[in-house]
């Protein structure tokens, strides 16, 4: 082993049964440098990671740290190598303070009794350390999610982590909050931190990262230098071939006679005045800034939330969802922002998620039809090419843009006609977004109706035939195609700019 890497990774492998997660994937990470980790969903990076951890046990391979080898780690082991992992779900207990989640499972004591003056001390050493401004006494429950992420890079940085391993980090946070994660990340640098940066936002891997590792279906592919390397190279890389377009091309075929979805002078939720329609075969875009109420627009449309006045026509119908079952049974569904808590449940197979609408549909004295249940799972898991060795598999197994199609696959197959995708392509890797993006395509060439919130610009103008802007729960503007400009949007989500006439 060369001096010059704290950590190396050597020909690993991980085998679970009728899958092979990492085929042969060795990674070398030099002392205080930032290694960029890509590669599509399901490539094998979390996998790899909780093999640092002792998460995860690999069937074959070794780990040096510092020169020492091993061929498994423990989560004690990886502690003690000065190996730390942020993951995408924190580890906090939102009950307790600051101080206390800092020091969670290994509390300061004076005799038998926690010294918390002690810990509020040390955490707002560790805090002023990276120039953060929390309370190490403000219950967690009160932060902001980019505060509880510096929480947990504090505790990495205050047990005298040697390799910090970041899996997503900027996906829950505001742009204001990345930014501020990037200057942590480049301080932690500066101080002699290595860094594993896992993202599928390829230009935060351009803007932190000295080196970049590409790895693909379980695979090493190649290491690059970062300022040697483009976006197209990467792309190539991570899908092993080319991707001229971004966004698929999409026959037109609105049907502007047929409007499907309508909102008269909505009121509720936090919004004001939401009057639009989306016709059939159209991809209505929504657009603004973080709290502008385009989530809380899309709650009140599937019913989890109600309206406080106006009116919403479905098909020219007045119609009145007192709950998302209710809206479901009229056509609505919704793909949610954050798939993991509201859009799959994870614990259950792939077969159980895409029937979860239908089952009173299919069963008859409560008895469900296997047959049939086992028929649409795999219509769809062919139809959208869910990734999957089986429909048994559970969830949770699956890499996030499987488990997007699984949540789109339980729509189509309660053949709905609105469908509402809630940020679809957050968290997911280059080649995963253009099939989501293809499903949607496919879903107008069916005659539904698309309304998709989307914080990405390129992705809304990309993907949407007309779009609005919110800002602070009102509507600030309306664009047609040939009108779309980045600069406009903003101003509109920014509301500088004056409403649109007509």
């Amino acid at each position: 082993m060369s001096e010059d890497y704290v950590l190396e990774l050597e020909h690993i492998r991980k085998e679970y049964p009728g899958v092979v997660a990492l085929k042969d994937v060795t990674l070398q990470l030099r002392r205080g440098e930032i290694l960029g980790l890509i590669g599509e969903n399901g490539a094998g990076k979390s996998t790899l990671i909780k093999c640092c951890s002792g998460a995860v046990i690999p069937t074959s391979g070794k780990i040096r740290i510092n020169g020492k080898e091993f061929d498994r780690m423990t989560p004690q082991l990886a502690a003690e190598n000065g190996i730390a992992i942020i993951y995408q779900e924190f580890n906090n207990v939102k009950e307790l303070s600051a101080a206390e989640n800092l020091f969670l499972g290994r509390p300061i004591r004076k005799g038998m009794v926690i010294d918390k003056k002690e810990m509020e001390k040390k955490a707002q050493e560790a805090f002023d350390q990276l120039h953060i401004k929390i309370d190490p006494k403000e219950l967690v429950k009160n932060l902001t999610v980019g505060y509880q992420q510096m929480i947990e890079i504090a505790k990495a940085v205050q047990q005298d982590a040697q390799v910090l391993i970041m899996d997503e980090p900027s996906a829950p946070l505001t742009t204001n909050e990345v930014q501020s994660m990037f200057e942590v990340v480049e301080l932690l640098r500066s101080k002699g931190v290595s860094i594993i940066y896992i993202s599928h936002r390829l230009e935060e891997i351009f803007h932190l990262s000295d080196r970049i590792e590409v790895i693909r279906d379980g695979e090493y592919v190649e290491t690059l230098i970062t300022k040697e390397s483009n976006v197209d190279q990467l792309i190539r890389l991570m899908v092993g071939r080319e991707m001229t377009q971004k966004y698929p091309p999409r026959e037109p075929c609105i049907d502007e006679n047929n409007v499907v979805l309508e909102l008269k002078d909505v009121c509720g939720n936090g919004d004001r005045n939401m009057s639009l329609q989306i016709h059939a075969g159209e991809v209505l875009g929504l657009g603004g800034l973080v709290g502008a109420g385009r989530t809380e627009l899309a709650q009140v449309i599937f019913g989890s939330k109600q309206k406080d006045s106006g009116q919403i026509l479905l098909n020219g119908k007045e119609i009145n969802p007192k709950s998302p079952r209710e809206a479901i049974d009229l056509g609505i569904a919704l793909v949610p922002e954050d798939r993991k808590r509201h859009g799959a449940l994870l614990g259950i197979s792939i077969k159980n998620n895409i029937n979860m609408p239908i089952y009173k549909r299919i069963s008859t004295a409560s008895v469900i039809n296997s047959k049939v249940e086992k028929q649409n799972a795999e219509k769809y898991r062919e139809e959208i090419q869910i990734k999957c060795p089986s429909t048994n598999q559970l969830v949770k197994n699956l890499s996030g843009g499987n488990q997007q199609k699984v949540i789109l696959g339980k729509w189509l197959a309660a053949d709905s006609q609105v469908i509402i995708f809630d940020e679809p392509t957050r968290g997911i890797d280059v080649g995963a977004k253009y099939e989501i993006y293809n499903l949607i395509n496919d879903l107008c060439a069916q005659g539904r109706a698309v309304l998709m919130i989307s914080s990405e610009m390129e992705e809304l103008i990309g993907m949407s035939d007309r779009i609005i802007v919110l800002a602070e729960g009102e509507m600030t503007g309306e664009l047609q195609k040939e009108e779309f400009n980045a600069d406009l949007i903003m101003a509109y989500a920014s509301a500088v700019a004056d409403k649109k006439e007509g």
